[in-house]
C-alpha cells in the first residue's frame, strides 16, 4: 500500500493547522512507502535549514519502520545503532519523524516535521498522523 496524493495532502494540512495553532512555522514532509517525497510544505518564515531535516526525519522513520526519536534512543554511544545517522546519505535521529499507516495498520509512508523544539515537531507530526 502507498499513501495517495489526497491522503498526503490531508496529513500535510492537519500538520500545518497544528503548527499555526501553536504559532511555529514548520517544514513538513510526507514520504510514500518507498521513502520518496510525496508532499512538502515550507511554511512562511520556517527555518530554511529545517527543510532538509524534515525530509530526512520522514525518510529515517520509513527506512527503519520506527519513529525517528526511537532511532535516536538506540543510536546513543554504546547502543545497538550507534552511528546509524551516517548511513543512507544521512539520517536524523531525534523526534519529529513518524510512520503513517492505513486503517489496516499497514505502513503507507511517513511524516517528518522540523522547525520548532523537538516537542513541537513531535506534536505537529502527531496531528498530521491523526488525520488519517
Amino acid at each position: 500500500m502507498n499513501i495517495t496524493s489526497l491522503e498526503a495532502e490531508k496529513v500535510l494540512q492537519a500538520a500545518m493547522a497544528k503548527a499555526k495553532e501553536i504559532g511555529v512555522s514548520m517544514n513538513i514532509a510526507i514520504v510514500d512507502e518507498g521513502a520518496n517525497l510525496k508532499a512538502f510544505q515550507r511554511m512562511d518564515n520556517a527555518l530554511l535549514g529545517c527543510a532538509d531535516i524534515a525530509i530526512k526525519k520522514a525518510k529515517t522513520s520509513r527506512l527503519f519502520n520506527l519513529a525517528s526519536g526511537e532511532i535516536g534512543k538506540l543510536s546513543q554511544p554504546g547502543g545497538p545503532l550507534y552511528n546509524i545517522e551516517h548511513s543512507n546519505g544521512g539520517l536524523i535521529s531525534f523526534a519529529g519523524g513518524m510512520l503513517l499507516k492505513n486503517n489496516q495498520g499497514e505502513i503507507i509512508g511517513a511524516i517528518g516535521v522540523s522547525g520548532g523544539s523537538v516537542e513541537e515537531d513531535y506534536e505537529v507530526a502527531t496531528a498530521g498522523i491523526s488525520s488519517l
